[in-house]
């Protein structure tokens, strides 16, 4: 007997202290409570409208049916499952009949057409209170697979940027630790300018690995936002396409850009470190890809909805079976690209910040010669 208590005893703390397993059955349990009471509500209120209109000189059935419908369906909204749509469905057919047909507060099922009414009423109320029950339904399935469609997105993107990191990464790091060790086992017998060369590497390789973290934190800050939607202030264009060259410039002090864009003051919503780290991405690469000395283009124009930037070199172009990929993350295996700077990483980053402003983004080849990237930015909506 004491053992059977301390197992009760036991088992009620084990309860208590455990909120994770009645938590469904308690949150079911409070649902159903607030559909039985908003039923309840909709029964009251659908009665004491019918009766005012009743009372006030519309002794029309057909418009007290028609207040009663209206309660049918704001309560399938609301309420989950059919139950609760039957119900009222039954209590509407013999409110009307008992309060709102003669003999009054009676009911009487023989008066005159009335069985082809009560029939006709059920029928309405039961497939309206059905058909708005599944509609509900179906938007909830595809608020579900919409949602599993964000989630595969992502699912894809952490993948290329794992493939992408794994190539961006280990190339890099290979050529600095063979540059040091160069540098210290031959340090002695190597010219000053060989030296200088190991050492411009190293820090060159550096400064590549040092963009492709801020890369990475940039996605990193994207991803701790639900739903990938960013916190959006409203920022003066020219300041930010500003503030990206000259983070860009101390980088590569040999890049040359001309920034083209209309007199008018533009303002967007947008999150300047990302759009900064979109422009800086898209211009680098035009810069060290392209393999044209001529000076990148950059050309800001405004559409009645949007802000469009262009990034356009004068070089090789892109590699028309690329095209279609060149946003997922993949790496460049052809001969016409650097050996370690991919630029697969950068522009599934890009893609990832454009699409969380709500914008969109493309590449392709120029008729001459070179390519061009093109993002827009939608503007504010006004109320």
């Amino acid at each position: 007997m004491n053992e059977f208590r301390t197992y009760s005893e036991n088992t009620r703390t084990e309860s208590r202290f455990n909120p994770a397993l009645p938590a469904h059955l308690l949150l079911m349990k409070r649902r159903i409570i607030s559909d039985i009471l908003f039923t309840a509500l909709m029964l009251l209120a659908a009665t004491g409208l019918s009766f005012l209109f009743f009372h006030f000189g519309n002794k029309n059935s057909v418009n007290i049916a028609i207040v009663y419908i209206l309660a049918l369906i704001l309560t399938a909204l609301r309420t989950s499952g059919y139950i609760y749509g039957i119900v009222l469905s039954l209590f509407c057919v013999v409110a009307v009949n008992y309060f709102f047909s003669y003999p009054y507060f009676k009911v009487n099922f023989s008066l005159a057409g009335y069985p082809v009414t009560f029939i006709g009423m059920l029928a309405i109320s039961l497939i309206t209170s059905t058909t708005t029950t599944r509609l509900k339904r179906q938007r909830k399935a595809i608020a579900e697979r919409e949602k599993a469609l964000v989630e595969a997105d992502r699912e894809k993107l952490r993948a290329n940027l794992l493939r992408a990191v794994s190539h961006d990464l280990r190339t890099p790091l290979t050529s600095i630790i063979g540059s040091a060790s160069s540098f210290l086992e031959n340090g002695q017998e190597l010219t000053e300018s060989e030296r200088t060369e190991l050492v411009a590497n190293i820090r060159e390789d550096s400064e590549w690995l040092l963009n492709m973290v801020e890369n990475l934190l940039t996605v990193t800050r994207i991803k701790d936002v639900p739903d990938n939607q960013v916190k959006k202030t409203s920022e003066v264009v020219e300041e930010v396409v500003s503030e990206a060259i000259l983070r860009l410039q101390k980088r590569l002090p040999d890049i040359k850009i001309k920034v083209t864009m209309p007199n008018d003051f533009l303002m967007l919503p947008m999150d300047p470190t990302l759009i900064e780290q979109v422009l800086i991405n898209l211009l680098e690469n035009a810069f060290i890809h392209s393999g044209s000395s001529e000076p990148v283009d950059l050309i800001i124009s405004e559409e009645p909805d949007h802000v469009t930037f262009r990034v356009r070199d004068y070089g090789r172009g892109i590699d028309e079976r690329r095209l279609p990929c060149i946003f997922d993350g993949q790496q460049a295996s052809s001969s016409d690209t650097d050996s370690h700077k991919g630029i697969g990483i950068g522009l599934s980053i890009c893609k990832t910040i454009i699409q969380a402003h709500g914008g969109t983004i493309s590449v392709a080849n120029q008729e001459g010669k070179g390519a061009e990237f093109t993002f827009t930015l939608p503007k504010e909506k006004e109320l």
